[in-house]
């Protein structure tokens, strides 16, 4: 066996390994030392029309079970990496939300957690998440690696605030927001493509350049009068009839705003052109062989360029959810870490539009988890919590990637020879 082969096979020893290891932090800590208080699970809040019962159960029993059910699903992911077998993506996926699942029952020992607010919010902030995703996989399926996407949300949410309140529409604010956020991709594509720059240098310049100009507009001008320039409001919430009143699944996907239905539709729509049509096929072959793919007679700087300017408008999507999808108006620096955490998320979904999306969900997950935690769990120290999405970003992509491959071709420059 050779040494490159060696390496592969060991690495791929590190899900199986994490999968343990928070298995039995689950088990002691959650469940043999964990409390004894009950724990009850709100399925339906009281507006609800169809009301589900309660779920109550012995915090600590919680633990115990979950643990015990995690660690036979890290012997399962050992079994199929001594078969030489490659563990789904969705066996990930799923351990993390059992594991989270143990962890709100701990932090929740005596009090109530309202799982479908939950749901919903984590639905809601993983949003700019997902579409900024869907911007890394649209760069980098066709071979550019996409740095800059904390930049184009950050841009994004900047216009689409001050644009909705300038003009008192949110559509054009989106429509601003997606377009500015597309010529910022542009100039990533243009250096990466034109000139062959480094991409990740540019995308550092870009994402420095982008909190430079957003501070500078938002301290020197946005301040000066706030209700003039940056008091968009919220997109409305929208209830369709009769799937809204569905328990749990009503309230999470079908009473929500337009930005999140977009968010959905364009995974689906982004996934059926990557792997069911010409057009995605041709974007993937610029990725993995952009010499075969020229010898065919496709054109790889273009399809480059448009495929990471149309990944901007995504994001720049993204960046509406931000301010005009949830908070309401714009902050310094609100992107907050959101579009590296987009690229984990790519990685962690082997740069596939719906595996990244159920990796988004989960780190969505782990924020509204460290918004709820502050509540029921007062005693555990707030910057403990904050760090809460940045260890789930680590643990993740090292833990649970596996033997993801990148595109043949991403990062490096094609020249025409």
């Amino acid at each position: 066996m050779s040494t490159e082969t060696k390496k592969e096979t060991r690495e791929s020893w590190k899900t199986p390994t994490v999968m343990g290891s928070l298995a039995a932090v689950v088990l002691v800590f959650f469940g043999i030392l964990g409390k004894p208080e009950t724990v009850s699970f709100e399925l339906t809040g009281v507006r609800e029309t169809v009301q589900l019962p309660n779920i109550d159960v012995a915090s600590n029993i919680l633990g115990i079970a979950s643990g015990i059910l995690l660690l036979a699903m890290a012997g399962f992911a050992a079994l199929q990496v001594a078969r030489n077998v490659r563990s789904s993506i969705w066996l990930s996926v799923v351990f993390g939300a059992i594991a989270l699942v143990a962890l709100l029952g701990w932090l929740a020992g005596g009090a109530v957690v309202p799982v479908a607010f939950i749901l919903g919010s984590a639905l809601v902030l993983a949003v700019p998440i997902i579409l900024g995703a869907m911007a890394g996989v649209m760069s980098e399926r066709v071979g550019v690696v996409n740095i800059a996407i904390e930049g184009q949300l950050l841009t994004g949410a900047f216009m689409a605030s001050v644009v909705s309140t300038l003009t008192g529409n949110q559509i054009i604010g989106i429509i601003s927001a997606m377009i500015t956020a597309a010529l910022f991709s542009a100039v990533l594509a243009v250096f990466a493509i034109r000139f062959l720059a480094q991409q990740i240098i540019v995308g550092v310049v870009l994402n420095v350049l982008a909190i430079g100009i957003t501070n500078f507009l938002y301290q020197q001008w946005v301040t000066e009068d706030e209700s003039a320039t940056n008091s968009p409001g919220t997109l409305p919430i929208i209830h369709i009839p009769f799937l809204g009143d569905i328990p749990i699944i009503g309230p999470v996907l079908f009473q929500n705003r337009i930005t999140v239905w977009l968010a959905i539709a364009i995974v689906i729509v982004l996934w059926f052109v990557l792997f069911k049509t010409k057009l995605g096929l041709r974007a993937r072959a610029v990725g993995e062989n952009p010499l075969a793919a020229d010898t065919v007679g496709i054109n790889v700087g273009r399809t480059r360029f448009w495929w990471v300017t149309l990944g901007g408008l995504l994001a720049g999507l993204g960046g509406a959810a931000l301010t005009i999808g949830s908070s309401g108006s714009f902050g310094r620096e609100m992107s907050g870490g959101l579009g590296f955490i987009a690229l984990a998320v790519v990685i962690l979904g082997r740069w596939h539009p719906g595996y990244a999306t159920a990796a988004a969900l989960l780190f969505g997950f782990s924020i509204i988890l460290r918004i709820w935690a502050n509540q029921v769990s007062p005693g555990i120290p707030t910057n403990f919590i904050t760090m809460v999405p940045y260890i789930v970003t680590i643990i993740a992509v090292v833990g649970f990637v596996g033997r993801s491959r990148p595109p043949a071709a991403d990062g490096i420059p094609y020249v025409k020879g």
